[in-house]
């Protein structure tokens, strides 16, 4: 009997916690440069799942897998866990998978280049995360502006690599 009145007592409180979590609010952030070279020329080039050392100056290292949907990539020493779950010729995506004892924010990128014409291309970078942990709207608009801002870096420097001669 006791198990049964603790387990009552403790049901508000969790449906109390748990309606506080359920209330995410995902964000989606567009990006895109234009690159004087082809899709695939530019794709050969900065398209690797780790060439994100290059743009973005991430140390990477594959943990596991090919190279193909459900390659696992190290960045920064261990800091961050990628696994690739989406593959074209031309794009990937991926996902940072839930860690334990800290908020789970569903964090997805997705990287591609699109043919615009014969010798040109256009590369975006899009995430997609749930921002609902953050303090106030404040917080939320400094976190989108702060990642916005270095994947348009990261955009950047992909645009100097691809077009380099």
């Amino acid at each position: 009997m006791k198990y049964r009145l603790s387990a009552l007592l403790a049901a508000p409180a969790f449906v109390l916690s748990t309606a506080a979590l359920a209330a995410p609010e995902y964000v989606t952030v567009k990006m895109e440069i234009d690159v004087a070279r082809s899709a695939e020329e530019a794709w050969a080039k900065v398209g690797d799942y780790c060439d994100i050392t290059e743009w973005l100056g991430l140390e990477c290292a594959i943990s596991s897998g090919d190279g193909g949907i459900g390659t696992v990539r190290v960045l920064g020493g261990g800091r961050i866990t990628e696994v690739m779950v989406a593959q074209t010729p031309l794009s990937y995506g991926y996902t940072q998978p839930a860690v334990e004892g800290q908020f789970y924010n569903l964090y997805h990128g997705f990287m591609e280049a699109r043919p615009t014409g014969p010798n040109s291309s256009t590369l975006y970078y899009t995430l997609v995360l749930d921002v609902s942990n953050l303090a106030d709207q404040a917080a939320k608009d400094a976190d989108i502006t702060r990642r916005r801002a270095t994947f348009e870096r990261a955009l950047g420097a992909m645009k100097g690599i691809v077009e380099q001669q």
